[in-house]
């Protein structure tokens, strides 16, 4: 009829965006499997386990130097070139590994993974944002993140089952063929041009860094990540030393943990484009609490079970606002922001653990991560305060 408007079709996430999660899976898998097969590792390769747990640090610190430093030096490629890149050099580190006769090189070749996964998480990001609709950007981030998440739930215990089965090396070559397949989707999905892809500018990338705003951002992230990866990497002694749980059962807590997470995606991914500012002060409000309630019901195994499983989905309810924020502030130069945010998640990630160990290592128990991740949780929200007002000086400025 004339004058009526034809109704338009709902926005959707299109299928680039779950293939670059299947990328991530198969990353995330690499990046913390490791921790299972420490044990099998360390005996072939005639090391001690604090040298072979150096592989995990490693590979945190060549997340944090490469994610930005390879941003930079791929600033002028089309991004699907520099995924397909990524991941060659992901899948030629995994056979590098697999292959290793002895510690120094696969230490070497876990550092080389690492940055080949900096660049991919940065560039995945900025294609996910260029490639959705405003209204779907912090949930079709939530999905990528649900990678990440799918990879602690499922590719972690299926890839130290398979070195447990067949050898550690085997877990290697087996996330490694998972990633040349992935490699297969970028071609067939990922376009050869993505919006704003075109000729970007070193300058307009840094310029974004002038914004003390997206420095307060990275600030919360690393803190938030901090705070329940401090905090999740001892949770397993202290279900067992503390809370008095066979060992057995914890495997089971883990994957509750797990699945929780997954509630976290989808929940923080929906609300976090209608409601930015309260998904992120709700989730970091409700995590310090959790945390806060783990250290003081430890000893109580039905309680904090439970708790543990609410964790799990708190702590990613954060993270779709925290990931969509970088972007806002980043402006028309999305990609050095997004490898730096990369970074933030894994300068959380190493840090956390280093100062729950000191914690621990000080005298003061097992539950001493849970309350330092109340203090880090509580000093992620006062940074994010800051910026929240931040924004509303310069919404009132602008009326």
């Amino acid at each position: 009829m004339p004058g009526v408007a034809a109704p338009s079709l709902p926005a959707r996430i299109p299928r680039v965006v779950p293939v670059l999660a299947l990328s991530i899976f198969a990353l995330g898998t690499s990046e913390f499997m490791i921790a299972g097969l420490l044990p099998r590792l360390a005996a072939d390769l005639r090391v001690g386990i604090p040298e072979a747990g150096y592989l995990i640090s490693a590979f945190a610190v060549g997340m944090i130097v490469g994610a930005p430093a390879m941003a930079v030096l791929t600033l002028r490629l089309p991004r699907r070139t520099t995924l397909l890149a990524a991941l060659a050099v992901f899948v030629v580190g995994h056979v590098v590994s697999a292959l290793s006769p002895e510690y120094g090189v696969l230490l070497v070749a876990r550092v080389v993974t690492a940055v080949a996964t900096g660049a991919f998480w940065a560039v995945a990001a900025v294609v996910t944002v260029s490639v959705v609709a405003p209204e779907l950007r912090a949930m079709s981030l939530s999905v990528l993140l649900g990678g990440l998440t799918v990879a602690n739930v499922a590719g972690v215990p299926l890839g130290t089952l398979v070195g447990q089965q067949f050898g550690w090396r085997s877990a290697f070559w087996a996330v490694g063929a998972l990633a040349a397949v992935s490699a297969v989707g970028v071609v067939l999905s990922v376009p050869r041009r993505t919006a704003g892809g075109t000729a970007p500018r070193l300058a307009a990338e840094l310029a974004a860094f002038r914004r003390g705003r997206l420095w307060l951002a990275l600030g919360t992230t690393a803190l938030y990540q901090s705070a329940m990866i401090g905090a999740f990497s001892y949770i397993a002694p202290l279900l067992t030393d503390v809370t008095g749980l066979d060992e057995r059962w914890v495997p089971g807590v883990l994957l509750g943990f797990g699945l929780g997470s997954l509630v976290g995606v989808v929940v923080g991914g929906r609300l976090a484009d209608p409601y930015p500012w309260p998904t992120l002060f709700g989730g970091l409000t409700a995590a310090g609490v959790l945390l806060g309630l783990i250290g003081l019901f430890a000893p109580e195994p039905v309680v904090v079970v439970g708790l543990v499983v609410l964790l799990g989905a708190v702590a990613f309810i954060a993270g779709a606002p925290l990931n969509a924020r970088v972007f806002a502030l980043a402006g028309a130069a999305p990609t050095l922001a997004s490898a730096t945010n990369t970074s933030a998640f894994n300068v959380g990630n190493s840090l956390g653990p280093a100062l729950g160990g000191l914690a621990i290592g000080a005298g003061w128990g097992l539950t001493a991560p849970a309350y330092l991740g109340v203090l880090l949780a509580a000093a992620a929200i006062a940074v994010a305060l800051v910026s929240w007002r931040l924004d509303r000086r310069e919404v009132r400025a602008g009326e």
